[in-house]
């Protein structure tokens, strides 16, 4: 699915340029199905059931924090899980693409990667407004 992964890399990339974040860094994406992602919640946040995204940062991004490093010298934001199956329902839900639902969620993700989270309003009015501008300047659109 060279579509999907370039729509995953664009939207990473420019999540990173759009918050000034100029180190080299790895990411781990991984794409699964519905039940693969219940069973990840289940066990990593107990809640019994699928969802679209989960975001596994490394970083707190806290004063003084030592970051971790792969062998390569570069810093390990964390890991992505997506969905394919709840995002291609989103897709049809929202009657959008399937590669601009996959650009949302990891633009989405690449913010929680990058410390941000959406538990107060004011933390998610703050986060929605980054990603629309993420995947505007990715070149996504709501359609």
């Amino acid at each position: 699915m060279p579509e999907l992964e370039d729509a995953i890399r664009r939207a990473a990339e420019v999540s990173l340029q759009y918050e000034g974040f100029e180190e080299n860094c790895e990411i781990s994406v991984s794409i699964v199905d519905n039940e693969e992602i219940r069973q990840i919640n289940k066990q990593f946040r107990r809640i019994d059931r699928a969802t679209d995204v989960l975001s596994f940062p490394m970083l707190t991004f806290a004063e003084g924090e030592e970051a971790e490093c792969n062998e390569d010298g570069e810093i390990i934001l964390g890991d992505i899980i997506l969905s394919l199956e709840r995002a291609a329902e989103q897709a049809q839900e929202y009657g959008h693409s399937l590669k601009r639902e996959i650009a949302f969620l990891t633009a989405h993700s690449m913010l929680h990667l990058l410390g941000y989270d959406h538990m107060e309003p004011e933390e998610e009015a703050e986060m929605f407004a980054r990603q629309k501008e993420i995947l505007l300047q990715a070149g996504f659109p709501r359609e």
